[in-house]
């Protein structure tokens, strides 16, 4: 029997992708609605980062309602 797989959420403040309910960056609350998908492995040199206001490394959502 395969494995279940993790359902993924996203922090609605910081949009840091976690399985977890509460967001281990900032403490937000997360929710399943969200779309796209980035990963930022050095967000000092990431314009990407810089426009969406991230300042940690890791994977976010495009867009979380």
């Amino acid at each position: 029997m395969a494995a279940a797989r993790p359902v993924y959420r996203a922090c609605k403040s910081c949009q840091f992708i976690t399985e977890d309910t509460v967001c281990p960056r900032c403490g937000g609350d997360t929710t399943k609605e969200w779309q796209g998908i980035v990963a930022i492995a050095d967000y000092e040199k990431s314009e990407i980062a810089k426009k969406m206001g991230i300042t940690a490394n890791g994977t976010y959502a495009l867009k979380v309602r």
